[in-house]
């Protein structure tokens, strides 16, 4: 008896819940993959097509690899969108790692909340409501200063890509232990020799990653690019998207697949080093 009521008294394990323990979850997340990257696959087999057309395998081909390559508009392009996103991904990772340090390496305050909100809004209002907030601002702009420079684009990326570095940043920094910190300062180091010698070789690995999640959002973006761009400030994206609006040739299949590959390779990276912070 004293058995049966010690055995009643103690409480059943039961495990975590796991979506992945559920019936059915492998073969709704195959078919969910499946629909998610089975249009990319046409779109980089047709661009080794030998001919011009974009439904009809010709032969094998780098014809519209070395046709983009050499076209100078495709060039100007993407050194633009290069410098672009170089710049954005640059400013808006330092200031998110600012954003970052001032919202975890302090006591919660009345506000940080909203702080919080305001540094991720970009993510939660639609890309074309910052897009045209940003065309009305900036037309005021040039209408008073009658500049029409590429600093208005690395300015609206800049912007839209603080969030997207700032969350693998302070995801870092809230996993980090303080009592590196807290000894560097007990040994009177200031502030900043204590950031520049131990909290930033600790969080390497996330401003790291927050810097090319950056890159890769900017490197992408057309919305905002497309509304912010003055006349001849065409991205690679936007160019791409006036051929379209033209006539489709496997061409531009060709910069979508080189495209692709940069955004995935970028993706993994991140991806690692994600994992290499937990």
């Amino acid at each position: 008896m004293t058995e049966l009521s010690n055995s009643a008294q103690t409480p059943t394990l039961r495990r975590p819940f796991s979506v992945r323990t559920q019936p059915g979850f492998a073969t709704i997340a195959m078919v969910c993959f499946f629909l998610l990257y089975a249009p990319l696959l046409p779109l980089v087999v047709y661009s080794f097509n030998s001919g011009t057309s974009i439904a009809f395998w010709e032969g094998f081909s780098f014809r519209w690899y070395v046709a983009a390559w050499d076209n100078e508009f495709v060039q100007d392009a993407t050194i633009r969108s290069v410098v672009v996103a170089t710049s954005a991904s640059f400013t808006a990772t330092c200031l998110a790692t600012m954003a970052a340090l001032g919202t975890t390496r302090t006591r919660p305050y009345r506000g940080l909340t909203a702080i919080y909100a305001m540094i991720n809004q970009p993510l939660m209002v639609p890309e074309i409501v910052t897009a045209v907030a940003l065309l009305i601002l900036f037309a005021t702009i040039k209408a008073v200063t009658n500049y029409h420079g590429l600093a208005y684009l690395i300015i609206a990326h800049t912007a839209f890509c603080i969030p997207f570095a700032y969350m693998p940043i302070r995801a870092r920094l809230e996993g980090m232990d303080l009592s590196l910190e807290t000894a560097a300062a007990d040994l009177y180091a200031t502030p900043w020799k204590t950031f520049r010698r131990v909290t930033l070789p600790l969080v390497w690995p996330g401003v790291l990653a927050g810097l090319m999640l950056a890159f890769v959002i900017s490197l992408d973006d057309v919305v905002i690019t497309e509304f912010v761009k003055s006349a001849g400030q065409d991205t690679l994206p936007t160019y791409m998207l006036g051929q379209l609006r033209r006539a489709i040739t496997p061409e531009v299949h060709a910069i979508s697949t080189v495209l692709l590959a940069v955004s995935v390779a970028m993706v993994t990276i991140f991806f690692f080093l994600n994992r290499k912070m937990q």
